[in-house]
């Protein structure tokens, strides 16, 4: 039987929060271990529960959700936290994706779209639905904002990076270069480091622009 993956909704709605448990409570792997329906409670209760899936509204009151994704990055770099919202503008995207997401799920997916968003995020995978992985790809379009690192990726970084580019989780990045799933997310933790980067996401983005992979890969 798989471990049950330990989720926590985020949401200022509690009709959505009660539909999403609803939904959850049919799945054998997913379990739903708290709620909040302001940002502040949300960071508050994330911290004490540490679930393993974060469902984060953006429009909430008290603390926005970006803001709510901030504070707890900033308190536990570790969270896996997947967006869920009614908005795929820019100004919503981009900051989301900067301040940590690992995941952007639009509210009008299918249940099934959904489990496997939070699925993927648990493994540490990024998630975006269409429309926000198209923005992304866009957004490569842009000169890059930051200087190259003073600090440079060694080999054995840049294999990982590749393969995080790719959607490999930290276990099939172990397997594939036959080392410790430790050792990956040590590997993973001195790129977003060298990099100043915040998340996977932001990391695959960045080997897309520098050339390191290709969507054609």
């Amino acid at each position: 039987m798989s471990e049950t993956i330990r989720v926590f909704i985020a949401d200022d709605h509690t009709i959505v929060r009660s539909g999403i448990q609803a939904l959850l409570e049919t799945i054998d792997d997913l379990e739903v271990i708290g709620e909040a329906g302001d940002g502040r409670q949300a960071v508050a209760a994330v911290l004490a529960l540490r679930p393993d899936v974060v469902l984060m509204d953006l429009e909430m009151p008290v603390m926005d959700g970006i803001e709510a994704i901030e504070a707890i990055i900033g308190r536990w770099p570790e969270a896996r936290i997947l967006v869920l919202t009614s908005f795929a503008t820019d100004d919503r995207v981009f900051p989301a994706v900067k301040a940590g997401a690992l995941g952007y799920l639009l509210k009008d997916s299918g249940p099934d779209a959904l489990v496997q968003a939070i699925r993927q995020v648990q493994r540490g995978e990024s998630s975006l639905h269409p429309r926000i992985a198209r923005k992304l790809m866009l957004e490569l379009s842009r000169p890059a904002s930051k200087p190259p690192p003073n600090d440079p990726l060694t080999p054995r970084e840049l294999e990982v990076l590749q393969l995080v580019a790719h959607g490999l989780g930290n276990q099939e990045i172990a397997d594939r270069l036959v080392i410790s799933e430790a050792t990956v997310r040590s590997h993973v933790s001195s790129i977003l480091n060298k990099l100043h980067l915040a998340s996977r996401t932001q990391a695959a983005l960045y080997a897309l622009r520098e050339g390191y992979v290709s969507l054609d890969d």
